[in-house]
């Protein structure tokens, strides 16, 4: 049995030979073609979410394609891999299904764009900046430049909060001080620093000063001023310290929380 298998293979050889070499040159082929997409990146006009996004899925269906020339070299039936893939397929469908829908995830972001390479959003309580998205997941990166895969069937079932999508965005402040102090100059302190302040905008809206609230230990100014989308945290640091600085300098008191306790003797 021993010989008899040895002379079946000896006969079997040429085809396993010419399957190695498809296997290799197949994995080459694809390598490059990884490469010269890698390279069109740079020149296309194409949003880099998306290529990055059809890359993972070219590559997918290169690695499928060589997998069955190499069957069909080996002079396995076409009929058998046709039965093979599509048992593998139904079989895979079923175990995998939560894959699937990262993948159809994956399609749905592509078509809708809810947020694009750069972008910093908030999904499902994880705030970073769109790095990549792939066939079945979106990186993002924190603040802190840690790394955050999120499938892509959880995105598309979720709220997308996108902070850089538009131009402009409306940074809004309270500011509490003292129910001793004046808040008409504390106002006006306010309407200065973001007068002079070249970050802030007088459109669409100019900028909105007015008390929001009496609080339990101090009157809360309510502040909202225009800005453009890439200097939002810059004013917003900016606005904190200024108007800190100006509040000492004019004696406005920004209080502590504070209880008043009174004692009554008999």
């Amino acid at each position: 049995m021993l010989n008899r298998f040895l002379e079946q293979l000896k006969d079997y050889y040429p085809h396993i030979i010419a399957a190695v070499i498809v296997l290799i040159l197949g994995i080459i082929l694809t390598k490059i073609i990884t490469q010269l997409l890698i390279k069109g990146k740079r020149k296309s006009k194409i949003d880099p979410i998306a290529q990055s996004f059809l890359q993972s899925i070219i590559k997918t269906v290169l690695y499928i394609l060589i997998a069955i020339t190499v069957l069909s070299t080996l002079q396995v039936p076409m009929s058998s891999i046709i039965a093979t893939v599509g048992a593998a397929g139904v079989a895979i469908a079923l175990s995998l299904q939560g894959s699937l829908s990262n993948v159809a995830g994956g399609f749905i972001i592509m078509f809708t764009h809810p947020f694009k390479c750069g972008d910093y959003v908030e999904i499902n309580g994880v705030s970073g900046s769109v790095d990549a998205i792939t066939i079945l997941n979106t990186r993002l990166l924190t603040i802190d430049n840690k790394a955050v895969l999120i499938p892509n069937g959880s995105i598309t079932a979720n709220t997308i909060i996108n902070y850089t999508q538009e131009n402009l965005r409306r940074l809004e402040l309270h500011f509490a001080i003292d129910y001793n102090c004046d808040y008409k100059i504390a106002e006006q302190i306010i309407h200065d620093v973001i007068d002079a302040n070249p970050l802030t905008l007088d459109a669409p809206d100019k900028p909105f000063i007015t008390i929001c609230e009496h609080a339990e230990s101090a009157i809360i100014l309510l502040v909202r001023v225009w800005v453009k989308t890439k200097d939002y945290w810059e004013l917003n640091y900016q606005l904190l310290e200024q108007v800190k600085d100006k509040f000492d300098e004019n004696n406005i008191v920004i209080p502590y929380n504070q209880l008043d306790v009174h004692v009554h003797k008999e």
